[in-house]
């Protein structure tokens, strides 16, 4: 597939590496190409250009990005102009506000989420929260004793879910679907249980999984 890239932090690196590894062409938007020019450098594969040329250029997109600026860069990548395409949305409505005894805060509250207030915004994206729940050094086929993590997804539309759980299987991952945009509400909040051993004791190197009965 063509992969679209919103975003050039490590998230966004992490990713376009990984749909490069599995056989997908990579474009990755950021507002200043030029500082990515040595991270380009090593990965020759991926082609890097403005937001609006990833966004134009997707046949999936990837929103990688903080936050606080989702909402603006799909403005910057099309807008209501990108119509209906799937948007795998890895953001998480951090607060810039210190955690406290290693608990991020958010900017939003458990009755909305912030995918539902970018599903609001852009009703005809296929949006589906992925990749929003782990660190960027186990994206990509993590290697644990457990053996395959669980991602954790939602979105309103069936078929860019099993899109999604496509991809998530290239990358070495178990899919939970969750069903609609509202569990968001409860998807999004496991980045703040992910990073606590992180802030408490430097432990970054783990994964959720789910165990089933049967």
């Amino acid at each position: 597939m063509k992969i679209g890239i919103l975003g050039s932090g490590i998230v966004a690196q992490t990713l376009a590496a990984g749909f490069v590894k599995h056989g997908h062409t990579v474009v990755l938007g950021t507002r200043d190409p030029g500082k990515l020019a040595d991270w380009q450098g090593k990965n020759t594969q991926v082609k890097v250009g403005s937001v609006a040329e990833a966004g134009a250029f997707g046949q999936v997109l990837v929103l990688a990005v903080k936050g606080n600026v989702a909402q603006l860069v799909l403005e910057q990548a099309g807008g209501i102009g990108l119509g209906a395409k799937v948007v795998i949305d890895a953001t998480n409505p951090i607060a810039d506000l210190p955690p406290v005894n290693g608990v991020l805060r958010y900017f939003t509250t458990l009755d909305e989420s912030l995918m539902e207030r970018l599903q609001a915004a852009y009703p005809a994206l296929r949006l589906v929260k992925a990749f929003s729940s782990v660190g960027s050094a186990l994206m990509v086929n993590p290697e644990l004793p457990g053996g395959r993590p669980t991602m954790f997804i939602c979105g309103n539309d069936q078929g860019a879910r099993d899109t999604v759980t496509s991809i998530l299987d290239q990358f070495g991952w178990d899919t939970a679907d969750m069903g609609l945009v509202e569990a968001a509400r409860a998807i999004e909040p496991l980045a703040m249980l992910w990073c606590i051993p992180g802030f408490l004791r430097n432990d970054w190197m783990h994964a959720f999984k789910v165990v089933q009965a049967g």
